[in-house]
């Protein structure tokens, strides 16, 4: 019921870019996870890794080319998501990876947000 008053403005949720570094093989798996765990925009991009051939071999390791993963996620959701990007680095077979966040400190415009952060602050009307 409206008093008269006006509403409370809400702050917006914080956001982090969230990137990981994966096997090229294992980056759709890796993009449909972290899609799924709530990251609405994702870009690819191809990378290859820095050791050489000798220290693949005595590492196990057949393949160097690797696919960094960027997308953006709510700060509040980015520790459980660090923490199951952890199990599946893990638990995956030639799934090992690496995944960090880093602090978005500003976005411009409020359109850009909410497809960013996957939430709308209010119903749009067309």
């Amino acid at each position: 019921m409206n008093n008269g008053t006006p509403a409370p403005v809400r702050s917006p949720d914080k956001l982090k870019l969230i990137v990981t570094i994966v096997n090229r093989s294992k980056s759709e798996y890796y993009a449909d996870f972290v899609q799924s765990q709530g990251v609405n925009v994702q870009y690819f991009v191809s990378a290859q890794g820095t050791s050489t051939a000798e220290m693949l071999e005595l590492l196990g390791l057949a393949d160097d080319r690797k696919s960094v993963i960027v997308g953006v996620v709510q700060a509040a959701k980015s520790h459980e998501l660090l923490m199951a990007l952890e199990e599946k680095f893990r638990t995956i077979r030639n799934g090992k990876g690496i995944a960090f966040t880093v602090p978005l400190t500003s976005v411009i415009g409020v359109n850009t947000f909410e497809l960013l952060s996957n939430i709308r602050f209010s119903e749009r009307f067309f």
